[in-house]
């Protein structure tokens, strides 16, 4: 009779075990749909208020971090115009730096500020010069590009749970996917999403484990600002230097 009750016994907790296990995959499988969805909407919204963009303006600082520690941080104005030109004007470490990419040979045309002013170079956008620890490139920085990344780090290139939180007509989207820039890297996300405009205000990379990598926040911005029409203009005068 023993035998038989624990035989019985063992038997239900087998079942129940298994039904509680089915019940814990259902809900987790949920979870991560209802994520999904939310974030393949919150994409979409992006993607469409972007494309209502010609040309747009940010105050922008990037700080890099080496083992959780700043190591250096960059402040600039950011001016992109459609279909693609973009003017980085440096405020530090180069202040007076300005930068515009492209010139007609597809290069970057950089002019330092003070007396280095007289002499220009351009430079093709991979130069070792433009060369970070987040391997991005001058030509890869545009919100474009950035919207796709989050759209792919949110999906297909996704390494574990989304977690969407919402404050303050923001948007925090935090995921660990596949480094955007830099091959067999996985990196923590951290995505905040003005929702507002529906664009990007900010960028957090962290390794896996939470390890500030690199911080970026769009300040000030403005959607279609009057740019001149020689905002852009590399001045003929300018001399070709570098390569």
């Amino acid at each position: 009779m023993r035998e038989t009750k624990a035989s019985v016994w063992a038997l239900l907790r087998t079942v129940l075990g298994g039904l509680m296990l089915l019940w814990a995959v259902e809900v987790r499988a949920a979870t991560d749909g209802e994520a999904a969805a939310k974030a393949a909407a919150i994409i979409a919204r992006m993607t469409a208020a972007y494309a209502r963009v010609p040309a747009y303006q940010t105050e922008t600082e990037t700080s890099e971090y080496r083992k959780g520690r700043l190591v250096e941080t960059r402040r600039f104005r950011y001016s992109f115009k459609k279909p693609y030109q973009l003017r980085i004007d440096m405020e530090t470490p180069h202040p007076g730096m300005r930068l515009i990419y492209p010139d007609e040979n597809g290069k970057v045309f950089i002019r330092f500020g003070g007396w280095r002013g007289f002499m220009p170079l351009r430079l093709a956008p991979d130069n070792v010069l433009f060369a970070t620890r987040s391997g991005q490139r001058i030509d890869q920085s545009d919100f474009g590009l950035l919207i796709r990344n989050i759209g792919r780090s949110l999906s297909g290139q996704r390494r574990g749970e989304l977690q969407v939180m919402e404050r303050d007509r923001q948007l925090l989207l935090e995921v660990v996917a596949v480094d955007h820039f830099l091959p067999g890297v996985v990196t923590r996300f951290r995505f905040v999403i003005d929702t507002t405009l529906w664009l990007p205000v900010a960028v957090e990379e962290l390794t896996e484990e939470g390890q500030l990598k690199r911080t970026i926040h769009f300040r000030h911005l403005k959607t279609d600002p009057a740019f001149s029409q020689q905002f852009f203009h590399i001045d003929e005068k300018d001399s070709a230097h570098g390569q």
